[in-house]
């Protein structure tokens, strides 16, 4: 059951690296494929800590964390839309020019 659940966490894990890689286009779909990476590596390591009976007290932080990473990705995606109108990066970069 623990190499299950360690397979699994780290397929999701890898599959959210490869959509970040592969669709770069919206800031949306970075910022969602960010998310599944945070938590799969919660998942990963809250399974970690129940093998070896730890404190749960560091998975408290690290969504914590993740929330506030989650909560300025928003933000972001937020003010580039209003500034700019989409979440394209291609529009983005552009208009810098």
């Amino acid at each position: 059951m623990f190499m299950f659940s360690m397979f699994t966490s780290l397929l999701v894990y890898f599959s959210g690296v490869y959509i970040f890689s592969s669709k770069r286009k919206h800031l949306l779909m970075v910022l969602l494929s960010l998310e599944y990476m945070v938590l799969s590596l919660f998942m990963l390591l809250i399974i970690f800590l129940l093998s070896f009976d730890y404190d749960y007290f560091f998975p408290i932080v690290f969504l914590v964390f993740s929330v506030c990473e989650g909560a300025l990705g928003l933000s972001i995606l937020v003010s580039m839309i209003r500034s700019y109108g989409n979440d394209f990066f291609n529009s983005f970069f552009m208009s810098l020019c």
